[in-house]
């Protein structure tokens, strides 16, 4: 890579934050299970503090700032299936530099894991089904 190459680097495969597994109430993501609502990146997985995938809000996603490179792609699960999201938390995600996917819990498992496996800037906020 070119010094003035802006892509970053790839994660360490080894510690890639994949969604291995999901299920009614869990996901089992890298080698955790986890029994709540989460934020996923390639390097690190969080609680999310939702209840709901419609109370998905740039406030709430504060932990993604913690990546090491900005996050462009925010993949939304919202449970067993899509929900509408107002134009105005579109707008605001969009704003802040997030183009949002939403889709149902296992397709935005599926879709994160590909985008992670392009080396995307990808996150996923993902309510358990």
């Amino acid at each position: 890579m070119l010094p003035t190459d802006k892509t970053p680097p790839a994660p360490d495969p080894t510690q890639l934050q994949v969604i291995r597994t999901y299920g009614p109430g869990r996901f089992m993501i890298g080698e955790r299970e986890w029994r709540e609502p989460v934020l996923v990146t390639a390097a690190f997985t969080v609680p999310w503090a939702v209840t709901r995938a419609d109370q998905v809000a740039p406030e709430n996603l504060a932990p993604l700032q913690k990546a090491e490179a900005p996050i462009e792609f925010l993949v939304l699960g919202c449970g067993p299936r899509s929900l509408f999201i107002a134009a105005d938390i579109r707008a605001r995600l969009k704003s802040a530099g997030l183009a949002l996917e939403v889709l149902d819990t296992g397709s935005a498992c599926r879709t994160y894991n590909v985008l992670l496996a392009e080396n995307r800037r990808v996150a996923a906020a993902l309510v358990p089904v």
